[in-house]
């Protein structure tokens, strides 16, 4: 009968003729598949060395981090320099694994609608970074993103960076006692020192609880670490090319 049903029908519409066998092995598959795709994210966990130079965020970066992904900049961003002449040349070293070791989430990206991100730190001064988000055709004539003048308006929340804090700790990020309980205080400190450099640079006043300090914050941490800086010299010295 079987042998009959498979000549004249063929063995995979054989089995979509048994619904609960055919799901099973549908959901079997896809398990299988799942598995295959999960099981190196967790099997490499602690396996990648952090890049020398690497830390986590301080608070005041990790604030304007979150302030980056709630206005969708990585949408638009990537920050994951590819290993192709045309990156190097463009942006900078090519992002290696150990530089994002402290990332939850990772904000690699593969969407350019704007450059790469990834070494956009101190490539600027701080002032720039506040004209950009106020106004982008101020300071990049051809730009096509939107202004972010409300950052400049909007006052920053800095009372749940402890929380914030040790919730990453549980996660692995190596904060210390010390980090969490000063984080609000910490973050008040550098944010003074971003906005003073602002005022001397000829910008607007009195912006250290704004948003746009946070967001400048992070944008600035997006630099070479001293690892990577350190191998690509030795690799020049070397007389190699990319």
């Amino acid at each position: 009968m079987f042998n009959r049903l498979i000549k004249t029908h063929g063995r995979h519409r054989l089995v979509e003729g048994w619904p609960l066998v055919f799901t099973i092995l549908v959901v079997v598959s896809i398990l299988v598949g799942t598995v295959v795709e999960f099981a190196p994210i967790f099997l490499v966990q602690g396996q990648v060395e952090p890049t020398p130079g690497v830390e986590p965020w301080t608070p005041l970066e990790l604030a304007g981090r979150d302030l980056y992904i709630r206005e969708g900049c990585n949408n638009c961003h990537s920050q994951m320099v590819r290993p192709f002449r045309q990156e190097l040349e463009r942006y900078g070293p090519y992002s290696r694994a150990g530089e994002t070791v402290y990332e939850t989430p990772f904000l690699w990206g593969s969407k350019r609608t704007g450059p790469d991100l990834a070494r956009v730190g101190g490539k600027y001064p701080h002032l720039w970074h506040v004209r950009h988000m106020e106004d982008p055709r101020s300071t990049s004539p051809n730009s096509i993103m939107p202004p972010y003048d409300w950052m400049l308006a909007n006052e920053l929340d800095l009372s749940n960076l402890p929380d914030k804090l040790n919730a990453l700790r549980g996660l692995g990020i190596p904060y210390t006692d010390a980090q969490i309980a000063n984080a609000e205080e910490d973050a008040r400190a550098q944010a003074a020192e971003i906005a003073a450099d602002v005022s001397q640079q000829g910008g607007p006043e009195q912006l250290q609880s704004r948003e746009i300090i946070a967001m400048v914050a992070y944008l600035q941490s997006l630099t070479v670490p001293e690892g990577v800086a350190a191998e690509v010299a030795a690799t020049e010295a070397g007389g190699d090319t990319p």
